[in-house]
């Protein structure tokens, strides 16, 4: 055996790395064409492979071609090239619709078990994307267009009520905007207090005395009275996190982190929802729905002004004779279904938040059945935090909101 060939072999690897290289993939396992080493953007064999080998091949183009700014980097950073066809077949499936009504009847009924197998199929290892987010700030601008391009120039739209519906369309992305700031994380400081607090109940000047300079230190007013009342709580060691929470925090595994007061994680605006925009998120879905309703009104009103507002939406003969209105009509319908479903979570909302109880709360209470079912299923009264009609909503409203969060950056809104 040749010497020399002996001296330039590779270096000697770990024997658990040579393993898991040669380690047989599992029978139920596919092996994946983004495990080979020698193209390392051929990655194609799924919607997140697509996307990741996608992302790889941009970061390599704006590397070679110098710096970039920081609100690009982090575009580049979450753009999923596999919500291009979505984008693309929405319109077309609209267009189609708009030929009979049947086939509207058809699209719209399938279109939701479309989108979420679509989304299934291409996102299903993805814990936060931004599909639905995409696709709802799409849709949002999509009908605005064919408002502006088709119903304005019949000549029935004021200029007031142009304006209104565009005033209440910001209004809703200037809400978003808010609502994506942050659901307000469990602090580490919080936490620290916590772990002193077995000292300030031996100890009553420490309670009033260390941790209150601790928590003045840090110059905010809202996490010392956090701070008092963690305190007084029972707090909870969260399983996956390692750290102590207080009471109603719970941990979202999309997230990977703990959210003060978590309502739920919302995949519509790649969030949690919790106590820092519990708030704003409430009245981003306000004025979406009260937008798109009036909206809808409006273009009825001028496809079908000989019938009622009521019926218009179910009948209306003469919309069909031209495929612009025809076009409008179906995205009107269109608007109704998505108006509908925020509707329903509108109303959910609203009587957690009259009972006080989150939704969260709600599925613990009914999975260990401690709560009630009220009002038809569409609220559990668990009677832990209740404290009246106009108590809870008191409290409700006087939460901190985002501003007393810890500064978001452009990818925090992303």
């Amino acid at each position: 055996m040749n010497s020399s060939w002996l001296s330039e072999s590779p270096p000697h690897k770990p024997a658990d790395m040579q393993w898991e290289k040669l380690k047989p993939p599992e029978p139920d396992d596919r092996m994946c064409c983004c495990e080979c080493d020698g193209y390392r953007c051929g990655c194609s064999c799924d919607g997140e492979d697509l996307d990741e080998a996608f992302n790889r091949w941009l970061k390599s183009r704006q590397i070679r071609s110098g710096c970039q700014p920081a609100a690009l980097g982090a575009m580049i950073d979450h753009l999923e090239i596999s919500m291009i066809p979505v984008l693309v077949l929405l319109p077309l499936l609209l267009q189609v619709a708009a030929l009979h009504y049947l086939l509207a009847i058809i699209i719209l009924t399938s279109l939701p078990g479309l989108v979420l197998w679509y989304y299934y199929a291409t996102h299903r290892k993805k814990r936060r994307t931004l599909f639905f987010l995409t696709l709802s700030l799409y849709s949002l601008f999509y009908m605005y267009y064919l408002f502006i391009t088709e119903i304005l120039p019949r000549g029935d739209i004021s200029q007031g009520q142009v304006c209104a519906v565009t005033a209440g369309m910001i209004f809703t992305v200037i809400s978003l905007i808010h609502t994506k700031r942050g659901p307000g994380m469990v602090a580490t400081s919080l936490n620290e207090a916590q772990n002193h607090s077995q000292e300030a109940n031996r100890d009553p000047t420490y309670v009033y005395g260390s941790v209150q300079s601790e928590a003045s230190s840090l110059g905010n007013v809202t996490e010392l009275q956090m701070t008092k009342e963690a305190l007084a709580a029972k707090w909870s060691r969260c399983p996956v996190c390692k750290i102590m929470r207080p009471p109603r925090a719970g941990h979202c595994r999309t997230c990977g982190s703990c959210v003060l007061r978590m309502d739920h994680h919302c995949i519509w605006i790649n969030s949690c929802v919790g106590q820092a925009n519990h708030r704003s998120f409430l009245l981003t879905i306000c004025v979406f729905v009260v937008t798109s309703v009036y909206g809808i009104s409006l273009v009825l009103c001028s496809l079908c002004p000989r019938q009622y507002l009521m019926t218009a939406l179910f009948y209306c003969p003469a919309v069909y004779s031209q495929s612009s209105t025809a076009l409008c009509f179906t995205c009107a319908w269109y608007s109704s279904i998505v108006t509908g479903g925020l509707l329903y979570l509108l109303v959910v909302q609203v009587l957690n938040i009259s009972f006080n109880v989150t939704e969260r709360e709600s599925l613990l209470a009914l999975r260990n059945k401690t709560g009630q079912s009220r009002l038809w299923g569409l609220v559990t009264d668990t009677g832990e935090y209740s404290r009246g009609f106009s108590q809870n909503w008191i409290e409700f409203l006087t939460m901190p909101d985002a501003s007393v969060s810890p500064p978001s950056t452009f990818t925090d809104l992303v």
